[in-house]
């Protein structure tokens, strides 16, 4: 890596230059490429957008001396703004070294790719641009064709209060546990909420509610672990774990929050189903929002659908 701190604030076209191996290779670059998105890690940068710059520089594999003018053989400039755009409709991110990660890691997924140059930067949060910059280099070791493997869908099961309450609750998650991976949701209890004027107030409150409720679940049967973001839920279902949904991180980091009040815990459910692909839908003891197709037992059955 160069040591000339001329070009600690240069162009990334020129640090790739500077920083070039042995055998140079190819780049394309993004240049100046400005979203409206919500980041940030302070209360004052949620619930308004700011402007972040995106310059990337990626290196490739060298082609063929005639690639036949076919946009199919190389590396397109939509790549990388897809990367972009997929990371950011992902979930809202409070760092942008996060985001910087994500999108190099997608845009190294890509098989021409080699090297990566990822500088990004907030444009009013201050005087002048606050950013961060990072070079990534594809894995050696994995064939540049590789595809990560698909998440495995989960059975999403919605249980009342009723049945939280019901003798009948340790049998039903024996049958649910050995049916694969699957991820229990709850909606808040009972008792009485502080209420608040605010919206955005309320709406926490309400999902802190429903979290209470989460642990209460858990405290219930051993196997249910509480999960708040989607890594972890990823990560148990691809080892076939049983989790119960903690809405809080999700629901108030999502680019585009659902549309359902934070204490309808039937409608948040059918917006976690959609997003993690469930193969099935159950709700036990509570009515499934109309139009959803999810299956609907009642809390006195003994025997799963």
């Amino acid at each position: 890596m160069t040591r000339d701190p001329r070009l600690a604030f240069d162009t990334l076209e020129a640090r790739a230059v500077a920083e070039r191996s042995a055998e140079p290779h190819d780049r394309i670059s993004l240049r100046d490429h400005v979203v409206e998105v919500e980041i940030g890690a302070f209360q004052a940068e949620r619930g308004m957008t700011q402007r972040v710059c995106f310059n990337v520089v990626v290196e490739v594999r060298p082609q063929d001396a005639d690639p036949a003018d076919d946009v199919d053989r190389i590396l397109s400039y939509d790549r990388i703004t897809d990367a972009i755009a997929a990371e950011l409709h992902a979930e809202r991110l409070n760092l942008l070294e996060t985001l910087a990660e994500r999108i190099a890691d997608r845009i190294l997924a890509e098989p021409l790719a080699l090297r990566c140059f990822v500088r990004i930067e907030k444009l009013d949060r201050g005087a002048g641009a606050l950013g961060v910059e990072i070079v990534r280099t594809a894995a050696a070791d994995l064939p540049a064709t590789q595809e990560a493997p698909e998440d495995p869908r989960p059975l999403v099961v919605y249980l009342s209060n009723a049945a939280i309450a019901s003798p009948l609750l340790k049998g039903w998650i024996d049958r649910i546990a050995a049916l694969g991976p699957a991820i229990l949701c709850v909606g808040p209890s009972d008792a009485p909420r502080p209420q608040s004027d605010i919206p955005s107030t309320q709406r926490r409150v309400d999902l802190l509610a429903i979290e209470q409720n989460a642990w209460i679940l858990a405290g219930c049967d051993a196997r249910c672990a509480v999960v708040g973001s989607r890594t972890e839920l990823d990560w148990a279902m691809r080892r076939g774990q049983l989790t119960i949904w903690a809405p809080f991180k999700m629901v108030v980091d999502a680019p585009v929050p659902p549309a359902a009040l934070a204490a309808d815990g039937p409608a948040l459910c059918l917006w976690l189903a959609d997003r993690v692909r469930a193969r099935d839908l159950l709700f036990i003891g509570a009515v499934p929002p109309e139009g959803s197709g999810a299956r609907a037992m009642g809390v006195e059955a003994e025997v799963l659908p």
